[in-house]
Order: C-alpha cells, then sequence, then structure tokens
C-alpha cells in the first residue's frame, strides 16, 4: 500500500517548536517533506532551534525573509506552490496562525490539494490582530481540523465547520514536557547569568499592536521599569529596532538581552518569579511550568489559562500590570490534566490523518 505523502510547512520559532515531536512520527509513518519558509531568518531563532531540538534541516528552505505582510505572504505563496507542484503531496499540514500558515493553506486549497491545520479553532475574537485573520481564513480552508482544545471544537461549530473536526490535544504540551527535561540537562543559563529562583521577572512583547503603538509601548515598559525586581526581557529583533527609534529611558533592572535559544528561555521560564507577555505560546508555556502570567494583551485565545487567576489580562495599563506582579500568589502545579490534552498529541494526529484517508 502506498504511504501518503504530507508536506509540512514551518516558518516561525513556535511553528518549529510544534513540529518537534509531531514531525519525528510523521518521518515514521508517512512520505513527508519538510518546507521552511524563513519567516524568521535570526540564526537565534531559527538554526539554534533546529538543533537544539534535533529537528531534521528542512528539505526546502524557501528563505523568504522580512516584509511588508502582503508582499511576505504572496511570495510564500508563490514558493510554495512551485514546491507542492513538484511534490503532489495528499495533505499540507500547517500550525498555528503566522503568513506562513496562511500562505500554505491558500496555495494548498487552489491545488486542491487537503489542508490539516494544527491548532485549529483559536479565536482571540479582535480582528485587529493579523493572527486572528490567519487562522480564521486557514481554517475555513482546511480539511482536517486539529483542536488543541474543547473550546476549540466549539468556536468551530459556532462557525458552522463540523467536518474534519477532532480534539487531539494541545502539541505544545507535549513539546513543553518533552523539551523541559532536556532544557534542564542542557541549559546553563541561570549559572552564567547568576539568576535564582524568583529573583526575575522574565517578559517578552512582540506583538504589533503593542510595538506599532508608541502609546502602548510606553506604558507597558513604564511598568517594567516601576516592577520591585530585575525585568530579563528578551527583544524580538522587529521589537529592537522600534526600541532604538523610540525615547524611552529604561531603569538598570530592566535588561535587554538578545534572543535566547529555546531551551534557555524554558529554563527561564521555569525559574521566572512571573511571566509577562503578549505571547500566545508563552502564556501556555507559564501555565504548564507553574508560573503566573500577566497577559499584555485585552483578550486571549487560550481562555483555558484564565481559570483561578493564573493568567491574568493586564492589556497595556501600567498600574494594573504593576499590581498583578507585586501582589502575592499562592504556588501551583504544573499544568492541569485534560484541559489541553493528555500528552499524547503526535500520536492522535497521526491517526487522525490515518483515518481521515481511510475514510476517503
Amino acid at each position: 500500500m502506498r504511504k501518503l505523502k504530507i508536506v509540512s510547512i514551518v516558518g516561525a520559532r513556535p511553528q518549529f517548536i510544534k513540529y518537534g515531536p509531531l514531525g519525528r512520527k510523521l518521518k515514521r509513518e508517512f512520505e513527508e517533506v519538510l518546507i521552511h519558509t524563513g519567516q524568521h531568518y535570526d540564526r537565534n531563532m531559527s538554526d539554534l532551534l533546529f538543533k537544539d531540538l534535533n529537528i531534521p534541516e528542512p528539505d526546502i528552505n524557501l528563505g523568504i525573509g522580512s516584509h511588508p505582510q502582503g508582499k511576505q505572504t504572496a511570495l510564500m505563496m508563490e514558493g510554495i506552490e512551485k514546491a507542492l507542484l513538484r511534490i503532489q503531496p495528499d495533505v499540507v499540514i500547517v500550525f498555528g496562525d503566522t503568513n506562513s500558515t496562511l500562505a500554505g493553506a491558500l496555495a494548498a486549497v487552489k491545488l486542491h490539494i487537503g489542508v490539516a491545520h494544527v491548532e485549529a479553532g483559536l479565536r482571540s475574537f479582535n480582528k485587529q490582530m493579523p493572527e486572528e485573520i490567519n487562522r480564521v481564513l486557514t481554517d475555513h480552508c482546511s480539511d482536517i481540523l486539529l483542536c488543541p482544545t474543547e473550546n476549540a471544537v466549539v468556536n468551530l461549530k459556532t462557525e458552522n465547520i463540523t467536518r474534519g473536526v477532532s480534539f487531539c490535544g494541545d502539541i505544545m504540551y507535549e513539546a513543553f514536557l518533552e523539551n523541559v527535561r532536556i532544557a534542564g540537562q542542557k541549559s546553563e543559563i541561570l549559572q552564567k547569568e547568576a539568576l535564582q529562583e524568583g529573583s526575575y521577572y522574565l517578559a517578552t512583547v512582540h506583538r504589533a499592536e503593542n510595538t506599532d503603538n508608541p502609546d502602548n509601548l510606553w506604558r507597558i515598559l513604564s511598568a517594567f521599569n516601576e516592577l520591585d525586581r530585575t525585568v530579563i526581557f528578551p527583544v524580538h529583533p522587529r521589537t529592537r529596532q522600534i526600541l532604538k527609534k523610540a525615547d524611552i529611558r529604561l531603569k538598570e533592572h530592566v535588561k535587554l538581552w538578545e534572543p535566547v535559544g529555546y531551551l534557555d528561555m524554558l529554563v527561564l521560564l521555569e525559574h521566572a518569579r512571573k511571566v509577562l507577555t503578549d505571547s500566545g505560546g508563552l502564556q501556555k508555556e507559564a501555565y504548564f511550568a507553574g508560573r503566573y502570567c500577566k497577559t499584555l494583551r485585552n483578550e486571549t485565545e487560550w481562555i483555558e489559562t484564565l481559570k483561578n487567576g493564573r493568567n491574568v489580562l493586564c492589556g497595556t495599563d501600567s498600574g494594573k500590570i504593576v499590581q498583578e506582579c507585586l501582589k502575592s500568589e499562592e504556588a501551583f502545579g504544573k499544568g492541569e490534566s485534560g484541559l489541553f490534552g493528555d500528552g499524547h498529541t503526535s500520536e492522535h494526529i497521526v491517526q487522525t490523518l490515518k483515518q481521515f484517508f481511510n475514510e476517503q
């Protein structure tokens, strides 16, 4: 019997992480080709991550790099389309909500190739976010919708998408469980930077709604200035460019770092006092690690993390950010059984793919 031919498309750091545990199983079960769009081109955010997570080099690297959104998506579609015409896969797998995700889905569906979306059904209900547009359009292009949570299934049903929908659990949860063990063995970031457990806040800011809005960015950084301990702030390359142009003076305890590798980031996360972020992925990882998260947005697609105040939506309200960071909070355990699946999402995805094509 002929093996199914699959193309997986990645392009940004969170997608490499999601691909890790799934890619190993795909290569065992199917004939699989990995395409890297090159959306993230910084060495710390791409090449090192493949090495850290033992992910094989991509079969195809389109090397698209940074462009305005329309041009970037168009260049990706052009490159992906050429590759798909040559490979002729049965299905294309896309991850998450980036321009790489949408470009892969559109290129595939226009060639009448099946689309499987990992992390289908997420909604922030904020159409000002490019990611929200990407995830909604991708879901409506997809044949196989692989949902990380039960709420994601409900979201799709609300939009009259019920065929091909499957709750498989969160691939990031599986990746976290796998990689946090590796990080503990390999990373020396705490020793290198002389950091103690709970002595610092871990912060990331990269979403356009914050970095492209000077008022929002000023309020966030003003809050960092008022915090009571070190703020470790690994700065996204795009954010660093914006900070250079902004007239915002940071106090000495706010440490602007170059981007760190994923394994170092996991160790920083596990030992942070609290997490401040506008990243969807880091909200979840904080939850998985048993760390309180203060989200620098007014909404989240990961509503499960809001349970019992473990994640709080602060937006860009400086006073609320500071208040939430300074308040005393009881420790909680890592993760929560069932909310994000059983930690075997990659196995469920493989079985879902097999079942879908057996029924065709």
